[in-house]
């Protein structure tokens, strides 16, 4: 399972001119927060735990921002270079600090893709996602030849196809293999790597921007804010994703529905965050702790992640009014059909909740979903997939 995120923010901006001479350019505000932030939630949303800045240019500003920061369980720290030394020569200082294989990806730019599909590299290659089409006359193009991207085009030649849309997954092996100093990863190591053979291009049709100029700066700063406003699906957990076998709480126990981990992908693939709110009150009965519970929903995470699929957030109720342990024993607005975790759910996350819905089995999940405003659909089985894809707009 990938959990590091890498972002390279040391670039000087020149075409942004007088706008990055004190701001660096992925800290400049759009859409009232700075573009930095939409990247670091979209890769700690997607369940990476490690979340690295390559900064230079006014590195001390990424320091004072983001370092030591948690966002959505992950912890955000900064490398910085004490000279310039290019997108390939920062990402080779870090080596050391690299795992195995890593999401990598500029801070300039924004792809609205499920970073989990993008498959894992073999040692020495890397993974490169892929715009299926130039959203304007500024890009090059790549020539994908079998699944491999095999040649790059400068905007000049004037040849359509695919763009490099700046995302990548790769092997620390791939990158031991540069030469240090100042070096591009579009100029000098990309090309290489390409007559080689060795990057896997991956396209998808998301929503892209990369706000490197003033045009596509201004139209970041108007459309940003909606773009990242998402429908959810809330899933209970047993009985949904899970077979209801009473008090489930180790991966043993654990037996996907026909189709679940595709279910939520398809949630992931259509831009929709996906959440599970389960009532866990074998906590209060003493069965096991809170503990397990988050372990176990560890390891579902690791089997999604697997799938190609993620949830972005985990939530449970302990309580019970009728618990054996004191600690648990109470009435809670969050144990449904109470819709405490939904309501937390969506004043935390930038939800639309008019086009949000719930999966649940039981009625008194449709009931908390009704209390949060949403609708509520009952799962009585069968094939999860098939079940969510009617269900979505």
């Amino acid at each position: 399972m990938l959990r590091q995120a890498v972002f390279l923010v040391g670039g000087l901006g020149t075409r942004l001119k007088q706008l990055t001479s004190h701001t660096p350019k992925p800290l400049i505000t759009v859409s009232g927060r700075p573009f930095l932030d939409y990247l670091i939630d979209e890769a700690a949303r997607h369940g990476f735990t490690d979340i690295v800045l390559l900064a230079g240019h006014l590195g001390e500003q990424f320091d004072r921002h983001y370092d030591g920061r948690r966002v959505h369980g992950a912890q955000v720290r900064v490398v910085r270079e004490a000279e310039p030394l290019g997108t390939g020569g920062a990402v080779r200082l870090a080596l050391p600090q690299l795992d195995e294989k890593f999401l990598l990806a500029n801070g300039d730019s924004f792809f609205d893709i499920n970073l989990r599909a993008l498959p894992v590299p073999a040692a020495g290659e890397i993974v490169m996602a892929l715009r299926s089409t130039a959203p304007g006359a500024r890009y090059g193009t790549v020539r994908l030849e079998a699944g491999r991207v095999r040649e790059f085009h400068s905007p000049a030649e004037g040849r359509g196809g695919p763009i490099n849309a700046g995302i990548y997954v790769v092997s620390r092996e791939a990158v031991a293999a540069f030469a240090q100093g100042k070096t591009s990863l579009e100029a000098d190591h990309f090309p290489a790597l390409a007559r080689a053979g060795q990057i896997v291009g991956t396209v998808f049709d998301g929503y892209f921007i990369d706000m490197g100029v003033p045009e596509d700066l201004a139209r970041a700063d108007a459309e940003m804010a909606a773009r990242t406003r998402r429908p959810a699906v809330f899933f209970d957990r047993d009985g949904v994703l899970n077979e209801d076998l009473n008090y489930v709480h180790q991966p043993a126990q654990v037996r996907w529905m026909p189709h679940a981990i595709e279910a939520l992908r398809l949630c992931n693939d259509r831009g929709y965050f996906a959440f599970v709110v389960t009532n866990q009150a074998g906590v209060a009965h003493g069965h096991y702790d809170e503990a397990a519970v988050e372990s176990l929903h560890a390891w579902m995470q690791e089997q999604f992640v697997r799938g190609g699929a993620h949830i972005d957030e985990f939530q449970y109720c302990p309580h019970h009014p009728e618990g054996r342990v004191e600690r648990y024993r109470k009435v809670c607005e969050r144990r449904k059909p109470g819709s405490g975790m939904l309501r937390d759910l969506l004043g935390r996350w930038n939800v639309d909740a008019a086009r949000s819905l719930l999966i649940g089995d039981k009625p008194h999940d449709v009931a908390a979903a009704q209390g949060a405003g949403i609708p509520g659909h009952l799962f009585e089985g069968g094939d999860l997939r098939e079940f969510v894809a009617a269900r979505l707009s």
